[in-house]
């Protein structure tokens, strides 16, 4: 089976800071980039040493991508966070939660050895359209 790629870009979310596209959809899949707590308006890093800050500009970040692919948070099956430091577990878990009240998708959050540039947290998701 050949299905074609999509380009999923919006200006509601930071252009990407490499080879890469926002998001991908293929079929009904939606394949989002990790998202870091850049600016969409200046691509500036936002929140400095504030994880909680990082952290809600990252779920904007990717709630916008999610729009333009034509999903929302209810179709996210998949989703991956990637940290500075597990002592930011709580903070991050407890703003990410308020995205999913009900049926959150499946997860994994990993200690990440840097992230760029020097961002405290990252995500990145998979959702599937209905």
């Amino acid at each position: 089976m050949n299905q074609e790629k999509m380009v999923i870009s919006t200006s509601a979310a930071p252009a990407a800071i490499g080879p890469y596209s926002q998001a991908i959809v293929v079929g009904s899949l939606v394949f989002c980039s990790g998202q870091i707590p850049l600016s969409p308006e200046t691509g500036q890093l936002v929140g400095g040493g504030d994880v909680a800050a990082q952290t809600e500009q990252v779920m904007a970040n990717l709630q916008a991508v999610l729009t333009a692919a034509g999903c929302g948070w209810q179709n996210v099956v998949r989703c991956t966070i990637y940290l500075g430091s597990m002592g930011d577990f709580g903070t991050v878990n407890a703003i990410y939660g308020r995205f999913f009240p009900a049926a959150p998708p499946a997860r994994t959050t990993i200690q990440a050895a840097g992230l760029p540039r020097g961002a405290l947290v990252e995500i990145d998701a998979i959702a599937v359209r209905s």
